[in-house]
């Protein structure tokens, strides 16, 4: 899943494609890169980052799903809590509705069971705002699961099929490095059988793990999403498609060979 942010302020990216020309150019950089699908953001959800009223996203996403849906052969996810985006960017051809706030927004469980797209549910401790101010949990890897589960439960309760859920643990999402690496380490079988959706890319916690704000953290995130496929991630959410669609190879590779 190559990560395409139309927003000023994302922690990586953020103005580098918010102009529909410059998006779909990073979109035909992606696929041609080995990217399955893309997912495309309207609202920032790095810690601190402002709210974005659903005009305001829906006039930022809106526009690029048209452009990508008229122009390439991909399936296109839509990063969003808002149900008033939900439901348009249904309308707009949208392929997956992928939300960070695990569908716990007024109207977003309706919006998607109305949309009937596969959705992604993520968890977060907090708020983008202040999620990384002082997140504590007493055992990371069975409170997300159980938070994970519980969401998936509510959505079959409101009539969702269970074929349609894929499930994200929120790496860097109201968590420390400590959290984030235990939850990497445990990631097998972190929420039975459903899909897990993974995205570690760029994360600060490599900063923290090289000591450097400055490092690059490209090779960092590559061999994170390696563990996480190794460990049963079946969908990786990465700005770096290249080298990651490489690494997977040959993680492939290897796997099959005889």
């Amino acid at each position: 899943m190559g990560i395409l942010n139309v927003t000023p302020d994302s922690f990586s990216d953020g103005g580098r494609f918010d102009t529909l020309g410059k998006a779909l150019e990073q979109v035909e950089v992606m696929l041609a890169a080995g990217a399955d699908i893309i997912d495309i953001g309207g609202e920032s959800t790095r810690p601190g980052a402002a709210d974005v009223s659903e005009q305001e996203e829906m006039d930022r996403v809106l526009p690029v799903v048209e452009g990508i849906n008229s122009r390439f052969d991909t399936i296109v996810s839509l990063d969003t809590s808002k149900a008033a985006v939900m439901r348009e960017g249904a309308a707009h051809g949208v392929g997956i509705i992928n939300d960070v706030r695990a569908l716990r927004e007024p109207g977003a469980m309706e919006a998607a069971l109305y949309s009937a797209l596969p959705v992604c549910l993520m968890h977060m401790q907090g708020q983008p705002r202040t999620m990384q101010q002082e997140p504590v949990y007493e055992d990371v890897v069975s409170e997300v699961a159980e938070f994970l589960i519980q969401r998936r439960q509510a959505c079959v309760d409101a009539g969702m099929d269970a074929s349609q859920i894929l499930l994200d643990p929120g790496f860097g999402f109201g968590k420390t490095l400590a959290h984030n690496l235990t939850l990497l380490k445990h990631l097998s079988g972190l929420c039975g059988n459903s899909p897990l959706l993974v995205g570690l890319s760029r994360k600060r916690m490599f900063a923290q793990i090289l000591g450097s704000d400055s490092a690059d953290r490209v090779a960092a995130s590559v061999s994170a999403a390696l563990l996480c496929v190794e460990r049963g991630a079946s969908i990786v959410r990465v700005h770096d498609v290249a080298p990651t669609v490489q690494a997977l190879a040959v993680l492939q590779a290897v796997q099959e060979c005889q």
